[in-house]
């Protein structure tokens, strides 16, 4: 079954459900004043913003006349980026590339390209960088994009009684969420298949339906008791309702089809939402659940319906949701590669139907900007949630599980900061089996946490960007910055944090490019008088690094019992040095140290009378 799941994913991934005849919006101008500076092992373009864009295509090419072909990655589902710069790693030093930049106002209305611009990569150069912290200057309250939600697999799989690698799956993702929430801030879970056939919702006797929510309350008590809350995407289809029951996705035999009958669906959704609404409550709904309707539609591997049929659930779903208490919020279209966003604003807007937030996908880059679709078309301020990103959409893809995984988790939360309401990491756990449960410890997991809850340097980033104060400091970077980003923030204890990372969305470099390491001046200024502890946390090949761990332990498929127990004690986000004491010379600290690509460094500096010592 899992062999065959597997053969039809990777047939019908990439296949679209159809057109939803939705005109396409007007195509934005062609960016102005595109410009490329270049440093050790990259080539750094920079342009202005173009009004209504939600993200920009970077294509290159050997000389200026062409042909010009795009910098996607063959593991990213979407290559535009969301803002006005792009940093190429992907170059040979000394040999000259031309680049040309296009605007997107919806991912089917792409602009023209602007005139081309080129430069040579160095070989060398002195690689320094310059952070600047003003901690007196404080820009917003620190947006958290993670904290709304994480992912989950089907969460009839907190149930299960099985094992994988010896481990108990169930108990073990609960406490894999139960460690999401208490140490990350993560406020609700969203999963796929809550109508799945395991958890009994819904079928036909002598013709005539019958619910029972008894496994639900099961999964749902499970994470209340947690302290989360459930994002509850509305699928997949109960086969006594189907249409179509053999059509499926998935080792789980999810199955995919429109219902047979409107009517009877919308009567589940709306008993469903009746009966949570009485388990725990109408106001608790109204203020901390979410409705989502289906999961990725816009492919034919998750709808063998139409795109009309889709538009119909969507309209049938919400009126049912919207029938139990019109604060209920229901969104959608939950769908793969930024698809179907604008044609739901525009469908919903002629049937009527609630929209409360917009929730879509990417893999592989950061999420794009869609507030210019929202404004054009009125709806300005609509919440906009990613209720799946992460650095691979593949399964068993493996680019995630170290380092690299890191910095590009850093990356995107700090681009989705303050413009996007939720950045739903996909998954927590590595107790996972759309196609098939884990065949080793690490195997390329979607996971923050593998099998076991031993902490990728994924989490571990989440955890130290959780550390960030709840004032926003400025940062300024100089020099040759390349893949360098920088994030602080500062605490109302006088503790001040600051996030360096050196990172790079080309994967061949996932582990590692020496020419891209960078020596960085850290200094933060403002500070009150007085001697301050100085921590440096590092996230690097060999440090908060399990996968390294595991692999210096001889690796293999599972852990024995000393190694599991060698690994938990390993498992821990290490220093680069100790702790030292250092006063503050008018007000200001400096800290150098190297910087490799991947690699995350958090410096936090803390008043040294601090009792709490944190």
């Amino acid at each position: 079954m899992t062999e065959s799941a597997l053969r039809d994913w990777r047939e019908r991934i990439y296949r679209t459900s159809g057109e939803t005849g939705v005109p396409a919006g007007v195509a934005p101008a062609a960016p102005s004043g595109l410009r490329a500076s270049a440093g050790a092992g990259h080539v750094t373009l920079e342009w202005e913003p173009v009004d209504g864009a939600i993200g920009y295509l970077v294509h290159r090419a050997a000389s200026a006349e062409g042909p010009f072909v795009t910098t996607k990655q063959p593991d990213v589902d979407v290559p535009a980026v969301p803002a006005t710069r792009y940093v190429d790693t992907d170059v040979t030093p000394g040999r000259t590339v031309h680049y040309v930049v296009a605007a997107l106002g919806t991912m089917e209305t792409v602009g023209e390209f602007c005139a081309p611009v080129a430069a040579a990569a160095h070989q060398d150069g002195d690689r320094a960088v310059t952070v600047r912290v003003d901690t007196g200057r404080v820009t917003r309250p620190l947006p958290r994009p993670w904290r709304p939600m994480i992912g989950s697999e089907h969460l009839s799989h907190l149930l299960s009684q099985d094992e994988t690698g010896g481990r108990p799956i169930g108990p073990e993702l609960t406490e894999a969420l139960r460690a999401v929430h208490d140490e990350l801030g993560v406020r609700a879970v969203r999963a796929h298949a809550i109508l799945g056939d395991d958890l009994g919702v819904y079928r036909e006797v002598d013709g005539v339906p019958v619910h029972d929510f008894t496994g639900v309350d099961r999964v749902y008590d499970t994470l209340r008791d947690i302290g989360l809350r459930p994002v509850v995407e509305l699928g997949y289809m109960p086969r006594d309702l189907a249409a179509d029951p053999s059509k499926t996705v998935f080792g789980y035999q999810a199955i995919i089809s429109p219902p047979k009958d409107y009517d009877r669906w919308a009567a589940l959704v709306r008993a469903l939402t009746e009966h949570l609404a009485e388990r725990y409550g109408l106001e608790e709904l109204v203020e901390e659940w979410s409705f989502e309707v289906w999961n990725e539609a816009n492919l034919e591997v998750f709808w063998s319906g139409t795109p009309q049929e889709y538009l119909r659930l969507y309209d049938v779903t919400a009126a049912a949701v919207k029938s139990v208490h019109p604060g209920l919020r229901v969104g959608g279209p939950g769908s793969a590669a930024n698809g179907w966003v604008e044609e739901l604003i525009v469908h919903t807007t002629a049937s009527g139907a609630a929209l409360d937030f917009v929730s879509t996908h990417t893999y592989g880059n950061a999420p794009l900007d869609w507030r210019p679709v929202l404004a054009r078309h009125g709806r300005a301020g609509t919440p906009i949630w990613w209720t799946e990103w992460g650095p691979t959409p593949t399964h068993f893809h493996g680019v995630g599980d170290g380092p690299f995984g890191a910095a590009f988790l850093l990356h995107g939360m700090r681009s989705a900061a303050g413009r996007i309401e939720a950045l739903s990491h996909w998954v927590a756990s590595d107790h996972f089996e759309e196609l098939g449960r884990p065949p080793r410890l690490f195997h390329g997991g979607f996971g923050l946490l593998t099998v076991g809850n031993l902490r990728k340097p994924r989490y571990h980033a989440l955890s130290l960007a959780e550390r960030l104060g709840e004032h926003e400091l400025r940062s300024d970077l100089a020099g040759d910055v390349a893949g360098v980003e920088a994030w602080a923030a500062r605490h109302d204890d006088g503790r001040a944090g600051v996030l360096v990372w050196n990172g790079t969305l080309h994967q061949a470099q996932a582990d590692g490019a020496a020419i891209l390491r960078r020596r960085v001046t850290l200094t933060l200024e403002g500070l009150a008088d007085g001697p301050y502890v100085v921590t440096h946390h590092r996230i690097e090949r060999g440090r908060s690094d399990i996968r390294h761990v595991w692999e210096s332990m001889g690796g293999g498929d599972w852990p024995s019992p000393d190694q599991w127990a060698e690994l938990r004690g390993r498992d821990v986000l290490e220093e680069l040095h100790p702790p030292t004491t250092t006063p503050a010379v008018d007000g200001t600290l400096t800290a150098v140290f190297d910087l490799p690509m991947p690699a995350v460094s958090y410096v936090e500096v803390r008043p040294a009378g601090d009792p709490e010592g944190r």
